[in-house]
């Protein structure tokens, strides 16, 4: 096992590069990302994961809504639940997709009387089999627009989302940039990125961004890979780069649980540790709704934290390795 996290450690080095970030020291906030369950068992499986992060004091939890609206229902009643039966705040994610501008300001207004007071715009994913992306004759066409039709029904806080490796259908980086401040300055209150493996893309991301004059915070998303065959087709979709020394560390690890899971904390960790000590503060966590390593991931994380509070910034990281 030790050999394992060694290797990983060896075969990446990445570069340093500088950001426009704040100082570096302050422990680590999170959120955390679900799904909606689709059964009674899965259903169990987000309610114990949710009480169990909740320990965590996360800021938000956030719950998707599939391509199409295809969940919007399951999407509406997790929510409810986390309102209800626990201390969290939930975000609830809204697209564009499938739905005209009434149908969406409804579905906004009744989160709001829930008692729901955070969202996730997007502009969200064609339906499977389909050519594309079609806007709706009657809907919010992108996601700038749902933004700042959302901020019309209420005064909900909105996260929005941003990609360090560039949107798969973006013309171009300066096209995406130029799209996320449209987000922002309809009125989202921060962006949050797709996942990525190589930290440094989420620093030049971030000096990219503040150069073409955005200022709202940039949170990083952060996966940890539970299932490396399902990432990788997860990373191709949105055409996140998988490193080769991530592949080569997977390659034999499919079928050995016991092993699998701490190398896929000690990655997801090692990742937010090079942005914690280059002053990233906050992270959103995609759970897969799984509570065991995101659980692990936040404490080793919080610990790290901890030790510099008390020992200085040359310490040795309670996990092994030097911050």
């Amino acid at each position: 096992m030790a050999d394992v996290i060694r290797n990983a450690t060896a075969l990446r080095r990445p570069t340093q590069v500088g950001t426009t970030l704040t100082p570096a020291g302050a422990a680590p906030g999170f959120s955390f990302e679900f799904f909606p369950p689709a059964s009674p068992a899965a259903e169990e499986r987000f309610r114990d994961s949710a009480r169990r992060l909740a320990a965590l004091g996360p800021d938000f939890v956030s719950v998707t809504y599939g391509a199409g609206g295809t969940t919007q229902e399951r999407t509406f009643k997790a929510i409810d639940w986390v309102r209800r039966e626990t201390e969290l705040e939930p975000a609830a994610h809204l697209t564009c997709v499938g739905a005209s501008r009434d149908q969406i300001d409804e579905i906004a207004r009744g989160y709001w009387a829930a008692g729901v007071r955070r969202l996730v715009a997007l502009r969200g994913d064609a339906p499977q089999g389909s050519s594309g992306y079609v806007p709706h004759p009657e809907g919010y066409a992108y996601a700038a627009d749902l933004v700042a039709g959302l901020k019309k029904v209420a005064d909900f806080d909105i996260s929005v989302s941003a990609y360090p490796e560039v949107h798969p259908e973006a013309r171009d980086a300066a096209a995406d940039l130029d799209n996320l401040k449209r987000k922002l300055d309809a009125g989202a209150s921060r962006a949050i990125t797709q996942f990525f493996f190589d930290p440094d893309d989420f620093l030049r991301f971030v000096d990219k961004a503040r150069a073409a004059g955005i200022t709202a915070p940039i949170i990083p998303g952060v996966l940890p890979i539970v299932n490396f065959e399902r990432t990788r087709l997860m990373a191709e979709s949105c055409k996140a780069a998988l490193p080769q020394w991530l592949v080569e560390l997977y390659a034999d690890l499919e079928a050995d649980n016991e092993v699998r899971f701490p190398v896929a904390v000690s990655v997801a960790a090692e990742l937010c540790r090079y942005l914690m000590a280059r002053g990233v503060e906050d992270f959103h966590i995609y759970t897969l709704n799984r509570a065991d390593m995101t659980a692990a991931l936040c404490r080793l994380l919080r610990n790290d934290a901890r030790c510099r509070q008390v020992l200085g910034d040359d310490v040795k990281l309670a996990a092994g390795g030097r911050a």
